[in-house]
C-alpha cells in the first residue's frame, strides 16, 4: 500500500475551516497546559534576504565546513514530512528577494526524534524560531540544517490554499493581513509606497522645506472644495470637522516667517468611494514664499520624477500596459486648449455661449448650480470630454476665479487664476497655484463661497475670519501645491484601484 491515492480511488475530502480550527484549538490548549503558549523570549539574529545575499554565491563545499550558525524566525509557508527528515519554508519580513523565504531541514539526526515528531504536528501558518547551520541541497537551495526549533505563535485559523492563494478582491482589502501573507505582489506594492514617500521627504528636505504637522480637527473646514466629516468635541462643547486639507494652516506658517513648509499626512472628505477615491487619503502639501505657479510646476515635476527614479531606478515605467516616460518635460494646456485638442467639434463661440454650454452639459448629465458662470461650465465640459484622455503628464492651467477661491488672479486676465492641475493616465495627481495673499480679495472670495453654500453647494468653503486676520498681518507672495500620494503610488505600482495602495481602505460594513 503506497501513500499515493490508488487510481480511481476518491481523494479524502478537504476539511472545512471550522474543523481545521477545532483541531488547531486543541493543539493550542495542549500548549497552554504545558505552559508554552505564545512565548516572547526568542530573538532572531538573521533575516532570510540577507542570508541569501551573503551566501547564495557559495557552494556546499565552502558552506558545510564553515558551520555557519544562524538564527531565524518567520511564518511556516510550506511543509514536507518524509519520515526521518522534513523540509519547511519560513517567510520573514526581510524581502524583497524571494519575499524573505528560507528553507529549513529538520531531521532526527540533528534535532532528535522527539523534537522532530513535535514539529510534525505544527501547521502551515505557525510562526517558528529556528537555529542551525547553513548548507545547500542537491538542487542548490540555501537551507538551514536545524539544530533547535521552537513554536512561537500558534496559527489557529488556516491560511488560504497555497495553490489558489487569496484572489477575492474584497477579502484582500478587508483582510489585508492575509493578503500580505499570501501575495508577494501586495508586499512589493507597499514597499514601493514606502520608498516613494521616503524619496519625497528626502527631496523636500534637501530643497529647504521644513516638515510640519498641523491640526486634523478643524473648527472651520477649509483649504479645498469638499464635504467634511463632522464630529463633536465634548470638553470644548463645540462641533468640529476632520480636515479636508491643511492648506490654510500651512499658509499661516508663511505669515509666521517659515518660508518653505510641507506636510505629508491624511485628509478626510465625506465623499463617495471609487477606484480613485477613498474618504481617508494621503496628501503632500507644500508652500514656498517668493515663488509663483510656474516655479511650482517645474518643482512638482522634479519631485515626481525623482520619486519615480528612486523607487524603480528609471524614469520610464509601464502603467496598465502603456509606457509613461517621466524624463520628458510635462505638457501644458489651458482648459480650452485641452477641449479643443480632445473634443475639436466645439467652436470657440459655443464654448463661450452660456445657453449652449448649459444644454451641452445637460447631455452629459451635469447639473450645475444656478450661480455657475461660464468658467465653471468650461471646466465641467473639460472634465467630461478631455480629462480621461490626458495619459501623459499634463498640466492644465488658467483655471477660472470662480472655481479657485484661494488662488491668485492673473495680473493680465482678472477672470482666471495662476493655477494648475496635473493629470496623468486620465486622473488628477496634483493641484497648485500662486497663493492669494490680498486679505480683502480673499475676504470677498470667501463671501462668494458662503453665497454658494447658502444656494446649496455642500462643497463650498466657509468664511474663515482667523485666516483673514492672519493675512492682514501680511503673507509674502507664495506658491503652494498638493500632490495625491495614493494616486501617485497607483502609477508607480501599476495598480488600477486606489484600494490596492492603501493598507486598510474603507469599505461597507461587513455583514
Amino acid at each position: 500500500m503506497t501513500t499515493q491515492t490508488r487510481k480511481n480511488e476518491p481523494a479524502a475530502p478537504a476539511q472545512d475551516e471550522n474543523s481545521i480550527m477545532t483541531e488547531r484549538r486543541a493543539k493550542l490548549a495542549a500548549l497552554r497546559q504545558e505552559g508554552v503558549a505564545y512565548p516572547n523570549d526568542f530573538r532572531p539574529e538573521h533575516k532570510a534576504a540577507s542570508l541569501h545575499e551573503q551566501y547564495d554565491g557559495q557552494d556546499n563545499d565552502t558552506l558545510e565546513p564553515a558551520a555557519i550558525q544562524v538564527c531565524v524566525a518567520g511564518r511556516m509557508m510550506l511543509k514536507r514530512v518524509m519520515g526521518k527528515a522534513s523540509f519547511a519554508t519560513l517567510m520573514d519580513a526581510s524581502g524583497p528577494r524571494a519575499d524573505g523565504r528560507i528553507q529549513l531541514f529538520i531531521s532526527n539526526d540533528t534535532i532528535g526524534k522527539e523534537a522532530h515528531d513535535i514539529f510534525k504536528r505544527y501547521d502551515i501558518g505557525d510562526i517558528l524560531g529556528a537555529k542551525g547551520t547553513l548548507f545547500k541541497t542537491k538542487t542548490g537551495e540555501l537551507t538551514i540544517r536545524v539544530t533547535a526549533l521552537r513554536l512561537i505563535t500558534k496559527s489557529v485559523r488556516p491560511l488560504p490554499d497555497k495553490f489558489h492563494g487569496l484572489s477575492d478582491q474584497e477579502i484582500r482589502y478587508r483582510q489585508r493581513y492575509v493578503d500580505l501573507i499570501m501575495n508577494e505582489e501586495t508586499r512589493r506594492t507597499f514597499r514601493a509606497r514606502t520608498a516613494a514617500i521616503a524619496s519625497i521627504r528626502r527631496f523636500m528636505g534637501e530643497n529647504g522645506f521644513m516638515e510640519v504637522e498641523t491640526p486634523m480637527l478643524h473648527a472651520i473646514p477649509g483649504g479645498a472644495a469638499a464635504k467634511p466629516f463632522i464630529t463633536y468635541h465634548n470638553a470644548l462643547d463645540m462641533q468640529m470637522f476632520m480636515r479636508i486639507a491643511p492648506e490654510l494652516y500651512l499658509k499661516r506658517l508663511l505669515v509666521g516667517g517659515f518660508d518653505r513648509v510641507f506636510e505629508l499626512n491624511r485628509n478626510f472628505r465625506n465623499e463617495g468611494v471609487s477606484p480613485r477615491h477613498n474618504p481617508e487619503f494621503t496628501m503632500m502639501e507644500f508652500y514656498a514664499a517668493y515663488v509663483d505657479y510656474r516655479w511650482l510646476m517645474d518643482f512638482t515635476e522634479t519631485v515626481i520624477r525623482q520619486a519615480v527614479i528612486d523607487t524603480y531606478g528609471t524614469p520610464v515605467i509601464t502603467y496598465q500596459g502603456r509606457e509613461l516616460d517621466f524624463s520628458k518635460p510635462f505638457h501644458r494646456l489651458t482648459i480650452l486648449e485641452a477641449i479643443a485638442k480632445y473634443a475639436p467639434h466645439y467652436t470657440k463661440e459655443q464654448l463661450n455661449d452660456t445657453g449652449f454650454m448649459k444644454a451641452e452639459l445637460k447631455k452629459f448629465g451635469v447639473e450645475l448650480l444656478p450661480t455657475a458662470g461660464i468658467g465653471a461650465m468650461q471646466l465641467a465640459l473639460f472634465e467630461e470630454t478631455a480629462e480621461a484622455k490626458l495619459w501623459e503628464p499634463t498640466y492644465i492651467i488658467d483655471y477660472p476665479v470662480e472655481v479657485s477661491p484661494l488662488a491668485r488672479a492673473s495680473d493680465t486676465r482678472p477672470d482666471i487664476t495662476e493655477r494648475f492641475e496635473l493629470f496623468m493616465v486620465g486622473r488628477e495627481i496634483a493641484n497648485g497655484f500662486s497663493e492669494l495673499n490680498d486679505p480683502e480679495d480673499q475676504s470677498a472670495r470667501f463671501m462668494k463661497q458662503v453665497e454658494a453654500k447658502d444656494a446649496g453647494d455642500e462643497e463650498a468653503m466657509y468664511y474663515d475670519s482667523d485666516y483673514i486676520r492672519a493675512l492682514e498681518y501680511g503673507m509674502p507672495p507664495a506658491g503652494g501645491c498638493g500632490i495625491g500620494i495614493d494616486r501617485l503610488v497607483m502609477l508607480l505600482t501599476d495598480s488600477p484601484n486606489i484600494r490596492d495602495v492603501i493598507l486598510f481602505p474603507h469599505m461597507r460594513r461587513e455583514e
